[in-house]
C-alpha cells in the first residue's frame, strides 16, 4: 500500500502522492524520551511510588520497534514515488500496456508494505495496555488512529491501482473514461483519508509539546 504510498496518486492528470505520506506517521523518539522523563502518573489513578510497576521504558521499546516498521515502509514506499508521475504520463497517451504494468506495480508495493504497517499498529496497541503515563497513552493512541486512517487511504489508492491495471482500455471510450472516473474518486477518498490521518498525527504532536513545556516548566 503505501506513500507510493508514504506521504501519497488527484485526477488521473494532476492527482499526486505526497512526497513522503508515511513521514508523519513516525513516533519521534524526542517524544518517547520525553514522556518517559516527565511520567507522572501510571495511567491507573495514582502516582507512581518506587513500589510501583510502571512501564513507560518497556513501552518506549515497544514503539521504537513500531518505528522500524515503519521505516521499512517508507524506504519502499521512497524508492518508487516517481510511479505516480509516470501512472500520469502514461493515461495522457493512452499507453495502456505502460498503465497495466504501473499499476501492478504500486499494488504489489502496497501488499509488500502492509504487513509492516499491521505490524506497527499491533504494536501501538500493545504499548498502550502497559503501565504508563495518560498523556503517553493518548498520544499512542492518535498515532494509532493516524496510521489506521493512513492505511485505509492507501487499500484505497489500491483498489484505484487495481481498476487500472485489470480494466483499462484506451481503445474503448465508455470503459476508458469509466476507469478513470472511477481511479478519479478513489484517489479522492485517499486525499480525505491522509488530511484525517495528518490531524490525527496533529494532535498527538500537540500532546508532546504540552509534555515539553510542562517539563520546561519545573
Amino acid at each position: 500500500m503505501l506513500s507510493w504510498l508514504q506521504g501519497h496518486f488527484r485526477t488521473v492528470s494532476s492527482y499526486q502522492l505526497p512526497a513522503s505520506s508515511f513521514s508523519f506517521w513516525c513516533l519521534g523518539l524526542l517524544a518517547i524520551s520525553l514522556f518517559i522523563s516527565s511520567c507522572k502518573s501510571t495511567g491507573r489513578g495514582d502516582a507512581p511510588s518506587i513500589f510501583s510497576s510502571d512501564q513507560t521504558a518497556d513501552a518506549a521499546k515497544t514503539v521504537v520497534s513500531a518505528n522500524e516498521d515503519l521505516t521499512k515502509i517508507k524506504v519502499l514506499y521512497k524508492e518508487n514515488e516517481g510511479k505516480r508521475e509516470e501512472i500520469k504520463k502514461a493515461l495522457e497517451t493512452d499507453d495502456a500496456a505502460t498503465v497495466k504494468k504501473l499499476a501492478d506495480d504500486v499494488v504489489g508495493l502496497i501488499n509488500d508494505g502492509y504487513n509492516n504497517a499491521q505490524d506497527a499498529v499491533d504494536k501501538l496497541e500493545q504499548a498502550q495496555e502497559m503501565q504508563i503515563n495518560d498523556d503517553y497513552r493518548e498520544y499512542l493512541r492518535l498515532k494509532e488512529e493516524s496510521l489506521k486512517s493512513e492505511m485505509e487511504a492507501f487499500d484505497s489508492y489500491r483498489q484505484a491501482a487495481r481498476t487500472l491495471r485489470d480494466n483499462y482500455d484506451p481503445k474503448n471510450s465508455a470503459m476508458r473514461e469509466k476507469v478513470k472516473e472511477d481511479f478519479k474518486n478513489r484517489v479522492e477518498n485517499y486525499r480525505k483519508l491522509m488530511e484525517e490521518a495528518r490531524d490525527y498525527s496533529n494532535r498527538a504532536n500537540e500532546i508532546a509539546k504540552d509534555a515539553l513545556q510542562k517539563q520546561q516548566g519545573q
